[in-house]
């Protein structure tokens, strides 16, 4: 087997990739480990930035965004049972959209099979050669060999792609807290996303449709799912959403929960001779900036364009940058991720002054039309160039 490029990893940054080279008539090859039905269905956040919006619809994969994404000009931080809203498109004229990531790999799972692409689903890769590029997978009960001219690895963290990377430098920060995620089958109480910061711990409230919401409580990371019954999630985001107006909380039946623990991660560098990392391969953020997927995104765009310069023109000038132009932004959304992070959340070990400098920094935000600026830039995305 032969292709140009060989894609480990199905997810968003794997399928847009391998979008994005289709339209510039550059061949590829998707490599997933899961199943079609996995991949589509399992549920991840999905709030997009500008620049990843602007993609999706370049590309010609925007037509169900456009028809079902929210589009948000704002978002509340809430604290000290007062509201402080950040008009995030009057401070930078852009907007963020909420788009669930499944909705997203659906739509490129479509798009590529439609225009005959080579998408193998339980698809187990064993090895790569990132030197004579290629990849060893096992499919269908058969050991097969990709020989290709680049890999792109978009396998996740947990993946085999980075590992497949020798010398790398990594850079970790492990959170003394985790989030428990719950979706409800509820009309969102509110039109913009609340972020909230509590003494009891962060709280978030987002939506998913117009009809279900998604909410999110600050836990331990070793948080028993069983010591949260629904009673008991619905009255601590009351506790932790309560203002001094009397604002209602909607409650609703909950149809899924679970812990998802906090990391800060970044491998460098993102390329080893002809293998490429690309999103959660490379870089983990904590949600609270709602960045993780919008990386992987960049990452692959910014990777699309060095190789479509590489084919077209002969020139791997880009391909050469790859590795720190991506930085560049990664350690920008770390910084703003990590950020958001230790702005709203309760930390066990904090003292008093280092709770009374969070409600300072947190009443400076709310206050300031800089910090408010600064957080919306930020927020909705910084330009890819």
């Amino acid at each position: 087997m032969r292709t140009q490029v060989a894609i480990v990893g199905g997810g968003p940054a794997g399928l847009l990739l391998s979008h994005l080279l289709h339209r510039q008539g550059i061949a590829s090859v998707v490599l997933e480990s899961r199943d079609r039905a996995y991949v589509e269905h399992r549920q991840r956040a999905g709030m997009l930035e500008q620049g990843t919006t602007d993609v999706l619809r370049e590309s010609g994969v925007g037509e169900r965004l456009d028809r079902e994404g929210l589009v948000h000009h704002g978002l509340e931080l809430r604290f000290g049972g007062a509201s402080h809203r950040i008009p995030l498109t009057d401070l930078t004229g852009r907007t963020v959209t909420v788009y669930a990531q499944t909705e997203i790999v659906k739509d490129l799972v479509a798009r590529r099979l439609a225009d005959g692409g080579d998408v193998r689903f339980e698809a187990e890769v064993v090895e790569i050669d990132p030197i004579a590029p290629s990849v060893t997978f096992r499919h269908e009960g058969a050991v097969r060999t990709l020989e290709c001219d680049y890999v792109a690895g978009c396998d996740g963290f947990h993946g085999v792609s980075r590992p497949a990377v020798p010398g790398l430098r990594t850079f970790e920060r492990e959170y003394s807290f985790a989030w428990l995620g719950v979706l409800a089958d509820v009309a969102p109480s509110t039109d913009e996303l609340i972020y909230a910061g509590h003494e009891r711990g962060f709280a978030l409230h987002s939506l998913r449709s117009p009809k279900v919401s998604r909410l999110y409580l600050q836990v331990a990371p070793d948080e028993d799912l069983a010591a949260w019954p629904d009673e008991r999630i619905w009255s601590e985001l009351a506790a932790r959403f309560a203002t001094d107006d009397g604002w209602k909380l909607h409650e609703g039946p909950i149809t899924d929960k679970a812990v998802t623990p906090m990391r800060s991660f970044v491998a460098e560098p993102m390329r080893h001779d002809r293998l490429f990392l690309a999103g959660d391969a490379a870089h983990i953020v904590p949600p609270t900036g709602a960045k993780g997927l919008n990386l992987a995104v960049s990452d692959v765009t910014i990777l699309a364009r060095a190789l479509i310069e590489r084919y077209e023109l002969g020139s791997e000038t880009l391909l050469d940058g790859y590795s720190a132009t991506c930085l560049r932004r990664v350690w920008r959304a770390e910084h703003f991720s990590y950020w958001m992070t230790t702005l709203l959340h309760a930390d066990p070990a904090a003292d008093d002054f280092a709770r009374r400098l969070q409600r300072s920094h947190l009443d400076y935000v709310g206050g300031s039309v800089a910090a408010k600026t600064s957080l919306a830039e930020n927020y909705v995305g910084l330009p890819l160039e």
